[in-house]
């Protein structure tokens, strides 16, 4: 890996700016900021770029707005990844319960860095860069994992999962546990794929039959289809990112969809 100082010059020879051009504009930046900290003195750019000095914070920013780069992905250079921040938190709860200023993506993000029907419940090719790994899940990181999507028509374990929902799949597990569980937050949930798309929630292995069970708020009716032929376990979820009062959660015309595709009784 090339060292920060090499990439910083790099950037600016791409860019066809001298030591005095990037004293110049900084200037400029801390003109119109009101600090003085903004300022990149020729004697600082060389240290920068020769003796790897690592620029203050001011400075950085200076650099990141003449060079056109992300201030973040600056940060990265010097093995200070701040985007990893609120990921590299959870390892460090708080007694207390707070807010954090990270904002998870929406189902629309979603789509757009994917190429993905948002509506139906499915597998995704890779996590939306704005979730990041699923925090504390690290040792983990290569072994047999699958991030699942809750599709905004797919009702069917609402309250517990809603749509819009990311899941996080642990597909080495292919069969239904019968576990003893006290509540409906300990009963376990899976992700199956079908002949015509998936399903998360709880299921049951009645013989040559997986049944579904939907959440009895949902409204929606059980399912069940033969195995291996019309329905496979994909795995068991293991985590779960999710929305609250969404419009997509709660919308009369996603009720109904369900209601027209959820009305196959179990035989």
């Amino acid at each position: 890996m090339f060292p920060p100082g090499l990439r910083m010059r790099q950037t600016r020879e791409r860019l066809g700016l001298t030591y005095r051009d990037v004293e110049s504009a900084s200037f400029e930046i801390a003109a119109k900021r009101g600090r003085p900290d903004f300022i990149l003195h020729i004697s600082r750019l060389a240290d920068i770029e020769n003796r790897n000095v690592v620029p203050s914070l001011h400075k950085l920013y200076s650099l990141a707005v003449i060079y056109h780069l992300d201030p973040l992905e600056i940060t990265c250079w010097y093995e200070a990844p701040l985007q990893q921040a609120f990921h590299d938190g959870a390892a460090f709860p708080p007694p207390r319960t707070h807010l954090s200023n990270s904002l998870p993506p929406s189902p629309t993000a979603i789509s757009r860095d994917d190429n993905f029907n948002t509506l139906a419940t499915g597998l995704l090719n890779r996590l939306p860069p704005a979730v990041g790994p699923f925090p504390r899940l690290e040792p983990y990181a290569d072994g047999p994992y699958r991030y699942g999507y809750i599709g905004l028509s797919d009702r069917r374990m609402v309250p517990i999962l809603r749509p819009g929902s990311l899941v996080l799949v642990d597909t080495s597990v292919h069969k239904i546990a019968v576990n003893d569980w006290s509540s409906e937050y300990d009963r376990p949930l899976y992700f199956v794929e079908l002949r015509g798309g998936y399903r998360c929630g709880w299921f049951q292995q009645e013989k040559a039959r997986l049944i579904m069970q939907p959440h009895t708020l949902s409204r929606c009716m059980p399912e069940s289809w033969r195995t291996p032929e019309e329905a496979e376990v994909v795995g068991l979820v293991v985590g779960l990112v999710t929305y609250l009062n969404q419009p997509w959660a709660s919308s009369p015309a996603a009720i109904r969809t369900m209601h027209s595709d959820s009305n196959r009784r179990v035989s």
